[in-house]
């Protein structure tokens, strides 16, 4: 099992080596190379995605990514922002549907913005489609106006756009992930997201999505304006269970559904292309203003690499065995500074790692000893 390993910007590279260290503890075979990648990889190499990064990770099984951009890079023009390169996997790799489950653990609904019978139990898949929509659209750019309220007046422009083979594969993967959670608990529901009263791109997206859930008919569906959406996630969130919708809608309601598990510390990802190959992120970004500071959180990254081995390596039961560990460090007390509370010990991206590490060694001894 071949994993490639791009640290990147900030605290990329703090968070990275906690996640490989547990990837160690769990002693499979996997072989992971390394690779520079964002800013890193623009001061190295001229380029925030070179073309032996991007070969590394085409070669790969998985790619573990930690976190790319950096405020002295902000003056470069776009195609050479570290930002870029994570845009760039996700095309080259053709990673269209990202996965983020917004779970708020026990111990932490105290840390949650909302009260805790909100958010107590709180256990949502959000399905962002990656590659579509205004993000990638084409055309783009500046230029003079020459319509609007102020022909002749500089404008910028970007299109929104989803062809039907885009929106069915996305609703394909939203449909059948209710399916499967639906095996535990009871409940297969899919809540599509758009602005179909506004947009004809969601009209559009709309229609399809309907037709593909008549291949599902043990599976509910609704639409939801997003607008609604973000309101729901706040008023009612446990009502919700798969939620899916396009790029820039999943972008901004998956920050919004971090911040109901305690922090967005604690929110991992998945972004995974037709055959479940994937690259593997925390849903937040490279916050340069703590880096080198060892007080990150490193949970969301140690949580990816479960899910990497989940949905792309196939090792089920280690998954759990991270889960596990992540849950009893939790209970024991230990925080990292944005899950933080009265009563609880306050820990640093090292000593988290190093925690949830021998929580997994312990639970390994322990099954050994139980067998034997």
């Amino acid at each position: 099992m071949k994993i490639a390993i791009l640290p990147g910007d900030g605290i990329g590279p703090e968070i990275i080596d906690e996640a490989v260290k547990v990837l160690h503890a769990l002693e499979l075979p996997f072989e992971m190379e390394s690779a520079d990648v964002g800013g890193t990889a623009y001061a190295n190499h001229g380029h925030p995605l070179p073309e032996s990064t991007l070969a590394l990770a085409k070669a790969a099984d998985a790619v573990l990514f930690g976190a790319v951009g950096d405020w002295k890079y902000d003056k470069l023009e776009r195609h050479l922002r570290p930002e870029q390169a994570i845009l760039g996997l996700r095309k080259s790799l053709q990673l269209f549907a990202n996965l983020r489950p917004a779970i708020c653990h026990p111990q932490l609904t105290h840390a949650s913005s909302l009260k805790p019978e909100l958010v107590s139990g709180l256990d949502i898949l959000i399905i962002r489609e990656l590659t579509g929509d205004i993000y990638f659209g084409q055309p783009r750019g500046r230029r003079t106006a020459v319509d609007g309220h102020f022909p002749g007046a500089d404008e910028a422009f970007d299109t929104m756009r989803y062809s039907r083979p885009e929106i069915e594969r996305i609703a394909h993967v939203a449909f059948q992930a209710a399916r499967k959670r639906g095996e535990r608990s009871g409940v297969k529901k899919v809540t599509s997201v758009d602005k179909a009263n506004v947009l004809e791109t969601f009209q559009f997206w709309r229609d399809v999505v309907t037709e593909v859930h008549a291949q599902y008919p043990d599976v509910e569906l609704d639409h939801m304006y997003v607008d609604n959406a973000a309101m729901q996630l706040v008023k009612a969130p446990k009502k919700l269970d798969v939620v899916v919708t396009g790029n820039m809608f999943g972008d901004i309601l998956s920050d919004e559904a971090a911040m109901l598990t305690g922090s967005i510390g604690m929110l991992p990802s998945a972004s995974l292309d037709a055959s479940n190959k994937g690259l593997y992120e925390p849903s937040h970004g490279s916050a340069p203003d703590i880096a080198g500071k060892g007080i990150a959180n490193p949970l969301a990254t140690i949580l990816s690499a479960a899910m990497m081995l989940r949905y792309t390596l196939r090792q089920a039961d280690a998954a759990d065995r991270i889960e596990s560990a992540v849950s009893a460090v939790l209970e024991s007390g230990l925080r990292t500074t944005d899950i933080a509370s009265a009563g609880m010990r306050t820990v640093g991206t090292r000593e988290m790692g190093d925690a949830v590490v021998a929580a997994i060694r312990t639970k390994t001894t322990t099954t050994i000893k139980t067998t034997s």
